[in-house]
């Protein structure tokens, strides 16, 4: 053979036998050396089981719990484990229909892929759960998994609590990094939210040998690769649970919202937003009907006015304007307005209700009886004040002076989406009236209308501010956290930080003397503590879409103040008739520990009262009804109110919305410019 042809056939066998033992060391790798194969085997040999923990439990101020856990399961599923197995028999258990089951897997594919569990059925019921586990081995794939579920043994206080639900993969895109994984349940909304580092723990895992029929045989390599469930920490609060039950009764069907303060610490005692809902309702397997059933209510019951609405303060910003003249030097407390039943010095008529000779003798007088001309004045002086040279100078110093009780800043409370309400500045207003700001194109500011807005939070802090003589902490819910670390005490520092306002405590002591004597003589006179002396100021704030709101502001006792209210029910008129009796009884509850028989006739009455405006009355009793719950209202009561049907919205049509509970001095204000009748804040 010629030498040509040998060396070619040697080259082939080379050539061969590179490729024989390149195909040889790829065998040897992939069945000796390569991890994957390993873990698919481990993974069809061992179950790795996720252990959930118990979320910290939130406590009262009593160390009462506000809400609680109980132990619940889920049904689990890896699609790509789970083809082939025998669907009809599978859906048999679970009581739904092949279609279903397809629509629920492709739905978690779509999510979360084919290789990742996901929740397949959430909160089973005991029945099924029991079928499952009797029968789960025949189906590969699915497993169940503990997890613990919210429970509130007070059925209270929904909207500062707040709901956990389902991550989704949006929130995993938001929040990579910070080691959730589908299935995982966080806080959606209030202090579920805000503390949701403290509460949610940290999860365990538990491996499980399984035979070839996904039969768990026992631990994996005697739990060697297992890790504790940490469980989350506690919050305490400084929320009273009988104030806040009490004050949500009172507001039962009614729109408005109450809040109170320690002003020692700037606890928040009880938040109340009404209509509000029974928080169990966002728990089991009904949470994703009635969430949608809330969020279509035209009430807005998932809506916290406490923290979000913005209304005008009316007649409770007057002792702001007071101290704000005061610290200025524009007046004295023995200053005097010689109003006879209206303020002319614009060229147009606002009118007073107070025509009686030396109700505005004095601020502590103009004060107790709410004079809209004396307050008119007081703003004026500040805008035209010559140290500032010129109105605008004067509106910006009158800003800043509002900015700095917490007026149009938002607040910094542990509860997500505080709005931050409306203090107009100087260029919108120069913009809206198209020429200067001056203290008679902006005079209403004065009494708390125009474009003024304050929420019920930041009223009830203005009182902590007065309460305590220039001085107040941040709002908040959290006084501590179980096993504080260095990071918790910075998270809570800043409310344990003092905040100082003004430091004249002579003007404040001033503007507590009116106060006072509003409860005395003044507008708020009808409205008891027993046992305490304590000071208020009233309002009846404008509103252009129907029936005047009712505020009433207050804190007890005068000396050594220990709660700070702010209350107002839209819609309710003057702020002596709704909004003052019910400040007065969470007062009264709060300093008293309780409120006599003799007084619980009162209550029953005030928490019976249908303030609900027409409107929406008439939408509740169009609306489709469930047939199971005919008649069915979210309000601010402990539980779902049952039973106002069509009929009763109708009676309640036909019911006095006024009540003879307080002869308030409290009368709507006459603006004649522009020759229409205007009811200005009192």
């Amino acid at each position: 053979m010629p030498v040509f042809h040998q060396n070619r056939s040697s080259i082939v066998r080379i050539i061969f036998a590179c490729i024989f033992l390149a195909i040889t060391g790829q065998l040897v790798h992939l069945q000796l050396l390569s991890p994957g194969y390993k873990a698919a085997a481990d993974n069809n040999a061992v179950l790795r089981k996720v252990i959930y923990p118990d979320r910290g439990i939130i406590f009262d101020r009593n160390r009462k719990s506000l809400l609680e856990n109980r132990l619940s399961n889920d049904l689990t599923v890896i699609p790509a484990e789970a083809r082939g197995i025998d669907t009809i028999a599978f859906c048999a258990l679970l009581n739904i229909d092949t279609a279903e089951y397809k629509k629920r897997m492709r739905d978690l594919i779509a999510r979360n892929t084919s290789v990742k569990p996901g929740v397949f059925e959430a909160l089973l019921s005991p029945a099924v759960y029991a079928r499952l586990n009797e029968n789960l081995y025949r189906f590969p794939g699915f497993s169940l998994v503990e997890r613990s579920v919210r429970s509130y043994p007070y059925h209270t206080a929904a909207q500062v609590l707040g709901y956990i639900g389902e991550v989704d993969t949006a929130f995993l895109r938001r929040h990579a990094g910070e080691g959730y994984e589908q299935g995982d349940y966080t806080g959606m909304n209030g202090l579920e939210r805000s503390y949701e580092k403290i509460l949610m723990g940290q999860r365990g895992v538990v491996c499980y040998t399984r035979d070839n029929k996904n039969r768990i045989q026992g631990s994996y390599e005697n739990g060697l690769y297992d890790t504790a469930a940490v469980a989350g920490r506690n919050l305490y609060t400084s929320i009273d649970v009988e104030v806040q039950q009490l004050a949500e009764k009172l507001l039962r069907n009614k729109i408005g919202s109450a809040v109170a303060i320690d002003p020692q610490t700037g606890g928040i005692i009880a938040m109340v937003s009404s209509p509000g809902y029974d928080p169990e309702m966002l728990t089991g397997k009904e949470r994703r009907k009635h969430f949608a059933e809330l969020l279509l209510d035209t009430a807005k019951p998932m809506y916290n006015r406490a923290i979000k609405g913005q209304y005008p303060p009316g007649s409770t910003f007057k002792p702001i304007m007071g101290l704000m003249a005061l610290e200025q030097g524009l007046i004295t407390p023995a200053y005097g307005y010689p109003c006879n039943g209206a303020y002319y010095n614009c060229g147009f008529r606002v009118r007073c209700e107070h025509a009686e000779a030396g109700h505005a003798a004095t601020l502590q007088k103009a004060l107790a009886k709410s004079c809209n001309s004396y307050f008119l004045q007081l703003y004026r002086m500040t805008l035209d004040n010559p140290v500032y040279g010129g109105a605008e100078n004067g509106y910006k110093k009158w800003e800043e002076y509002v900015h700095a009780f917490g007026l149009g800043v938002k607040p910094g409370v542990d509860l997500p989406g505080a709005d931050m309400a409306n203090v107009p500045t100087l260029a919108k207003y120069n913009a809206a009236l198209r020429g200067p700001v001056t203290g008679c194109n902006t005079l209403t500011l004065a009494i708390g209308q125009d474009r003024l807005t304050a929420s019920p939070l930041q009223m009830a802090n203005t009182m902590c501010i007065i309460a305590n003589r220039g001085f107040y902490y941040e709002p908040h819910f959290v006084d501590s956290i179980e096993n504080e670390t260095a990071e918790d005490k910075g998270l809570l520092g800043q409310y344990r930080q003092l905040k100082q306002v003004t430091a004249n405590r002579a003007a404040c002591e001033s503007v507590i003397e009116g106060m006072y004597d509003a409860t005395q003589y003044g507008t708020a006179a009808a409205i008891k503590i027993p046992g305490t002396d304590y000071c208020a100021k009233t309002g009846t704030a404008q509103n252009p879409h129907g029936d005047n709101h009712s505020w009433f502001v207050c804190f007890a006792p005068r000396e050594n103040p220990k709660i700070a209210i702010a209350v107002i029910v839209e819609n309710a008129g003057f702020g002596s008739r709704w909004a003052g009796p019910i400040a007065g009884f969470m007062a009264e509850k709060y300093l008293n520990d309780s409120i006599p028989a003799s007084r619980m006739a009162e209550v029953e009455r005030i928490a019976s009262a249908d303030l609900i405006p027409a409107a929406l009355r008439n939408w509740y009793r169009n609306r489709e009804k469930p047939a199971a719950e005919p008649g069915t209202i979210f309000t601010g009561a402990n539980t779902l109110v049952t039973g106002i049907t069509a009929s009763t919205f109708t009676a309640a049509e036909d019911q006095p919305q006024r009540t003879n509970l307080a002869l308030s001095n409290e009368q709507p204000v006459l603006v004649n410019n522009s020759k229409k009748k205007k009811e200005r804040s009192r």
